[in-house]
C-alpha cells in the first residue's frame, strides 16, 4: 500500500505566529505529530510520504500517487481537510480521517470513506483492514479502556522535512486530572493521565537528537505534571541526558497553575533545560473560575503563582478565557490590568467556546442556548447565547485585544519578564542557525519595522539586565511582530464585521415584530 499522510492547513492565528515564521526563515512552528505517531504504528512494508499543507501544496500527481490519504486534524482544520477529501475521492483514493476534530465530530466528517474516533493505540489492526478496504461509510471506536502509552512506538520523524519547522514536538503523556468545564482534553483522553516510559521518551529525544535537530522541542502533553510522581522521576534523566550532549534542545510545554506550589519541580524542569510554560489562567475572577470548574487556579493568588513560577526560570505563557456567565462588562478592564501587569509576554485571550463533548456544551445544550457547532475559532461570535449582551462582549473583547497588543503595552510586557525573571544559565553553543535567525531579526525588526525604536530599547535593557536573555528577548520581538500585525490586520476588522452581524441581526428581528 502507498500511504499518504496529510496534515491540513490551519487559518492564519495568533499560535500560527505566521507573521514570525518569514523572519526566521521557517515555513511552520510545529510538526503534526498525531500523523508521525500513526505513521509509526502502520506497516512497515507500506510506502508513507508526508504532505504538510502548512509547509507545502498538495500536488495532483503526490496525491495519484497514493492508493489511500490519511487525514488528522483538529476543527479548525475541517475546511482543509473537507477540501482534501473531495480532491482524493474525485481520484478515486481511499479517505480516512482521524484526531481531534473527527473524534468529538464524526457525523461531520460524512464525506470520508474511514471516520476513526479516540486514540488508534488499540484498533490498529482494524484501521489497516478499513483501508485496505473498498467499503465506505466506515466509523471505527476506539473501546472504552484508553491505551497504555507503554503501546506508542517513536514517531517517523524522519517523514519531516525538519529544515521548515520552527520546532519539534514529542509527548510524555496524555490526560488531565481536572475538570474544566469548557475543556474537551478531559473527554478525549481522560482525567487518569497516562505517561510514557522514561526510555520511551529518552528514546524519542535521541531519535530528534540522530536527525541534526537542535534547538527548541515542544513537549504537547495536555498537562505536563499531570502525574506529579511520574514527572519527578523522568526529569533527572532528561538533565543528565541533556548534560552528557550540551544541552541540545530547549523545551517547554504545558502545564497547570499548581506547579507554581512544587519549587523543587520548577528547579528540574529548569535543570533539564525547560525553558518556558504554558499555563491556562483563565481569569482574574474567582466567580468565572468557580463558574468553570477551575478549581486549581482557584486555591493560589494568580499573580502570586505566575511570579513564583517566573522566579524558577520558567517563561510563563499565559491563557485566558471571557465570555464565561460570571464575566460582566467589567471583566475586560480587569483582564486588561492584570495581563498588563504581569511579565506573560504571551497572553492568549479567546472568547468562550462550547467545544462538542464538553461539559460546557451539554449544559448549554440543556438550558437551549446552543447555536451551532463549534468551529475551534475563538475570535469570532460565539456558539452560544452569552450571559453578556454579546455586542457589550464583542466590543470588550476587540477592546481588550487591541489594548494588549498595542506595540507599547507588549513591549512593556516584554521588559516586566527581563526585570522579573532570572538569569539564565548558559548550557550550549549558540547553533549557526541561530545566529542566522538573530541577523534576520536585526535587519527585519531593528531597520524595517515601524516598531525598531522599541525593539533597540529592548535589547539594549536585555543587554544591560540579563545578557543571558539576550536570545530570548530576541524571540520575543519576532513573536510580537505576528501578535501586532494578526490582531490589527486580522482579529479586529473579524470582530468589527462580527459586531455588525449582531446590529444586523438585532434590526432584522426588530423589523419582523414590528411587522407583526
Amino acid at each position: 500500500m502507498k500511504i499518504l499522510l496529510i496534515s491540513p492547513r490551519f487559518p492564519v492565528t495568533y499560535w500560527g505566529m505566521q507573521h514570525a515564521l518569514s523572519i526566521v526563515g521557517k515555513r511552520a512552528t510545529i510538526p503534526p505529530l498525531g500523523l508521525l505517531t500513526v505513521a509509526a504504528l502502520l506497516p512497515r512494508q507500506w510506502a508513507l510520504r508526508l504532505v504538510d499543507l502548512n509547509v507545502q501544496p498538495l500536488t495532483e500527481e503526490t496525491l495519484a500517487w497514493a492508493d489511500a490519504v490519511l487525514l488528522g486534524g483538529m476543527r479548525i482544520q475541517a475546511p482543509s481537510m473537507h477540501e482534501v477529501i473531495a480532491r482524493a475521492r474525485a481520484l478515486g483514493r481511499r479517505t480516512v480521517v482521524g484526531g481531534p476534530g473527527p473524534t468529538t465530530a464524526p457525523e461531520e466528517f460524512s464525506d470520508a470513506d474511514v471516520v476513526v474516533r479516540g486514540e488508534v493505540e488499540r484498533i490498529v489492526e482494524a484501521v489497516v483492514a478499513a483501508i485496505e478496504d473498498r467499503r465506505a461509510g466506515l466509523v471505527l471506536e476506539a473501546p472504552p479502556e484508553r491505551p497504555a502509552l507503554a503501546e506508542v512506538p517513536v514517531p517517523r520523524f524522519e517523514l519531516l522535512d525538519r529544515s521548515a519547522y520552527t520546532t519539534m514536538s514529542l509527548q510524555t503523556s496524555r490526560g488531565c486530572p481536572f475538570q474544566c468545564e469548557f475543556c474537551d482534553i478531559i473527554e478525549i483522553f481522560g482525567r487518569r493521565p497516562r505517561v510514557k516510559t522514561d526510555e520511551q521518551v529518552l528514546a524519542e529525544l535521541a531519535a530528534l537528537y540522530a536527525l541534526d535537530h537542535r534547538g527548541s522541542v515542544f513537549l504537547v502533553d495536555d498537562n505536563f505534571i499531570g502525574n506529579k510522581p511520574a514527572v519527578k522521576g523522568l526529569l533527572p534523566k532528561i538533565a543528565r541526558w541533556q548534560k552528557e550532549r550540551g544541552y541540545p534542545f530547549e523545551l517547554y510545554t504545558e502545564a497547570s497553575l499548581n506547579l507554581a506550589d512544587d519549587e523543587p519541580l520548577m528547579r528540574a524542569m529548569v535543570e533539564a533545560g525547560f525553558s518556558s510554560v504554558f499555563v491556562g489562567l483563565e481569569s482574574p475572577s474567582s466567580e468565572s473560575l468557580a463558574g468553570a470548574g477551575k478549581q486549581q487556579n482557584l486555591r493560589r493568588d494568580l499573580g502570586d503563582a505566575v511570579a513564583a513560577i517566573t522566579r524558577s526560570g520558567l517563561e510563563v505563557m499565559g491563557g485566558f478565557i471571557v465570555g464565561f456567565d460570571q464575566d460582566d462588562r467589567e471583566i475586560f478592564e480587569a483582564q486588561r490590568r492584570f495581563i498588563q501587569a504581569s511579565p506573560v509576554v504571551l497572553a492568549m485571550v479567546g472568547l468562550l467556546t462550547a467545544l462538542p463533548g464538553t461539559a460546557l456544551t451539554r449544559r448549554l445544550s440543556r438550558e437551549g442556548r446552543l447555536r451551532e457547532r463549534a468551529t475551534g475559532d475563538q475570535f469570532a461570535r460565539p456558539n452560544f447565547d452569552p450571559a453578556m449582551d454579546e455586542a457589550t462582549l464583542l466590543r470588550g473583547y476587540a477592546d481588550l485585544m487591541r489594548a494588549l497588543y498595542h506595540p507599547d503595552a507588549y513591549y512593556d510586557r516584554c521588559e516586566r519578564l527581563l526585570e522579573q525573571a532570572p538569569a539564565p544559565v548558559t548550557r550550549r553553543k549558540v547553533t549557526g542557525r541561530e545566529l542566522r535567525v538573530l541577523a534576520r531579526a536585526l535587519f527585519f525588526l531593528g531597520v524595517r519595522s515601524p516598531r525598531r525604536q522599541r525593539y533597540w530599547r529592548l535589547m539594549a535593557r536585555a543587554l544591560r539586565r540579563a545578557p543571558g536573555r539576550l536570545a530570548r528577548a530576541v524571540a520575543h520581538a519576532v513573536q510580537g511582530e505576528h501578535m501586532i500585525r494578526y490582531t490589527n490586520e486580522v482579529l479586529l476588522p473579524r470582530l468589527e464585521a462580527a459586531i455588525a452581524e449582531v446590529t444586523r441581526d438585532r434590526a432584522r428581528v426588530g423589523a419582523q415584530g414590528a411587522g407583526a
